[in-house]
């Protein structure tokens, strides 16, 4: 393997690896799920929540913030950091 290679490997994997990839999509996930389930909410829920639709705010919220993390990574990408044959 070149080192080209290399680098281009170790750069996925850090890209792979980052933290916010896995943080954004969870909170997206979950804010798909809690967002559909607001929509849905009964009145039995409402009336639980003190009139609030909490189930569709907080889905949203989870939403946005997932999406804000997802944006995060995209247009700040994890730097690869150097191997150690470039330190010397």
């Amino acid at each position: 393997m070149t080192d080209n290679e290399l680098d281009q490997k170790r750069a996925a994997a850090a890209r792979t690896f980052d933290v916010r990839r896995v943080i954004g999509g969870l909170f997206t996930v979950y804010g798909v799920i809690i967002t559909a389930v607001g929509v849905f909410d009964g009145q039995e829920e409402i009336a639980k929540a003190e009139g609030v639709r909490i189930n569709l705010w907080m889905g949203l919220g989870m939403l946005a913030l997932g999406l804000l993390f997802l944006a995060w990574q995209w247009l700040r990408p994890a730097e690869t950091p150097e191997s150690p044959a470039q330190e010397q």
